[in-house]
């Protein structure tokens, strides 16, 4: 790929990088408050199972149908079609629309039977009645961000296509805004949990507020990315003549997709009834709240990186594969695969040793004060995991700009058959405190396998992924993220509190330092192994700040 593609790339990156960076700060300030409101226990865990299901689905959207299918059917139209794309694309979005609608109102009536799913069957119990009830008034709540996620995602893709990256990754701030003013009206208005709170069931008022307050954000995010639609050029028009106008082979690719859906569902559907038994049996267990918080803040680089340069790649990689440029494909996807594994590599490797530090800076607050080491372990866990994921995500990303979206379907079932009998077997041999543990480790093992399959199979379909390239660099990162690992293990150990739950300010500066020596003797490294995908970067930044 040439350095024009790739400072092409990086400059659409870095617009929506800086978008989901602010998003991403915000959110986690909004998870911080939520853990202060609620804690991480039970009481939490009611919350968070109910409103998984609008969350679940909006991941699976964005990374599945609409995204993955979609983006390469409107980059087609807008170059193929005489109209550039204008009337496939209103149709696409009056077909979504009665699609969500529809099984949005389906999902709502049927909230009590999909928590039945979702809970693990401890909460039949009797003293368990009003936890139970909880959770299926706050999904009746949440279930209409079904229709608003979707549609959020759909136009947002649209916008991509079009080369208006930024609004989509910006938007969710409004989100992250609107539930920080509701949780700090809630800490106001009730307060946090305490002592038997902790594990208790919600007042109607409480499940009001966080409910209906958990959706207006959802709504705000998309009416604020209507206005960008205009400026791209494009005006809606509701169309309901979806025969014989290119919409079924949209919609053959989607079948394979929706297929992906519904495995995914399933095994995180497991993942979900299990960590709900967790914290079922009272304080000390370990559950939604924590594994699913946890798996947030871990995947900072994939947010902030990963996702930016897959969006920005992806027309790119579909564009190759109309040409079948399957060289130039593999050659993008290769160098796409090594920048991000420069990031994440390192921050899986420093996870554990700032393990304590952020589940205090980020969870010790309120109700969840005095039980933040209880996020350690599975924010330890969860870096091994990041960087196979990464592998695995981005190849996907290949299969998509093929069309291949039946091999997707096949290779995820692997990922999914491993996670649920990986899930089933730790946590069935864990007590309630390593649930989340237990469900970390699963969740690395089957996109370990995911990894490999998908690797494998697409540099067969490729020819190549230049894997002799991405092994010498492997070798190299390996090489430099050990040093820079045992330089801030040293520095670890050396300052005061080691093996200690810090408090506020002595995460903090033991973050920073610890940190600060890790990335100080990185950069060194990765001068003297001459890692292009690190030190580039570095010179980009150097080259801004000094011509400002």
């Amino acid at each position: 790929m040439s350095d024009n593609t790739d400072a092409k790339i990086l400059s659409s990156s870095a617009v929506m990088a800086a978008g989901t960076t602010v998003s991403r700060l915000s959110g986690y300030v909004r998870s911080s408050l939520l853990v202060w409101a609620l804690g991480n226990a039970l009481h939490a865990d009611v919350f968070n199972v109910a409103n998984t299901v609008p969350n679940m689905l909006y991941i699976l959207l964005a990374g599945g149908v609409f995204n993955a299918v979609l983006v390469p059917q409107l980059v087609r139209s807008l170059k193929d079609d005489a109209d550039g794309g204008e009337a496939y694309t209103n149709r696409v979005i009056t077909l979504a629309a009665l699609f969500l609608a529809a099984v949005t109102v389906l999902l709502i009536v049927a909230a009590p039977l999909i928590m039945s799913v979702l809970l693990d069957s401890r909460y039949s119990k009797p003293e368990l009645a009003g936890q139970r009830q909880s959770v299926i008034d706050f999904a009746r709540f949440c279930l209409p961000q079904v229709f608003f996620y979707g549609m959020f995602v759909l136009v947002g893709q649209i916008l991509n296509a079009r080369g208006r990256f930024g609004p989509m990754m910006w938007a969710p701030i409004a989100n992250n805004v609107i539930s920080v003013g509701v949780l700090v009206t809630y800490l106001f208005v009730f307060g946090e949990a305490t002592g038997a709170e902790k594990s208790g069931p919600f007042t109607s008022g409480q499940e009001l507020l966080l409910g209906l307050g958990s959706t207006a954000g959802i709504v705000a995010q998309l009416l604020i990315l209507l206005p960008y639609l205009k400026k791209a050029g494009f005006t809606y028009r509701p169309r309901f003549d979806f025969r014989g106008t290119g919409l079924g082979h949209t919609l053959r690719l989607g079948t394979w997709t929706v297929l992906f859906v519904i495995v995914n569902q399933v095994a995180y559907t497991v993942v979900v009834k299990l960590a709900s038994g967790g914290t079922a049996d009272g304080p000390g267990g370990t559950g939604l709240t924590i594994y699913s918080y946890s798996f947030l803040l871990v995947m900072v680089p994939h947010a902030i990186l990963t996702v930016s340069l897959a969006t920005a790649i992806l027309p790119r990689l579909s564009a190759y594969a109309r040409e079948n440029e399957y060289a130039a494909l593999s050659t993008s996807l290769a160098s796409t695969l090594r920048t991000a594994l420069a990031v994440v590599i390192p921050f899986a490797a420093l996870l554990p040793l700032v393990a304590p530090e952020l589940a205090s800076l980020m969870f010790g607050f309120g109700a969840g004060a005095t039980s933040s080491k209880n996020f350690v372990p599975t924010l330890s866990l969860f870096g091994a995991g990041l960087v196979v994921f990464t592998v695995h995500y981005l190849m996907l990303r290949g299969f998509y700009a093929l069309e291949q979206t039946r091999t997707v379907f096949f290779i995820q079932c692997a990922v999914s058959l491993v996670n649920i009998a990986a899930a089933v077997l730790f946590v069935g041999r864990s007590n309630a405190a390593d649930t989340s543990p237990a469900l970390t480790l699963a969740y690395a093992a089957a996109y370990l396998v995911g990894a490999c399959i998908s690797y494998s199979v697409l540099r067969r379909h490729l020819g190549g992924l230049h894997t002799p390239t991405l092994v010498r660099f492997a070798v190299r990162m390996v090489l430099a993220v050990a040093v820079s690992t045992g330089a801030a293990l040293a520095v670890a150990v050396l300052l005061p509190g080691w093996g200690d739950q810090p408090g506020k300010v002595t995460a903090l500066w033991r973050g920073a330092l610890i940190g600060g020596a890790d990335l100080a003797v990185l950069l060194v490294m990765a001068r003297l192994l001459r890692l292009r995908e690190i030190t580039s970067v570095v010179d980009t930044v150097q080259g801004r700040l000094s011509r400002r």
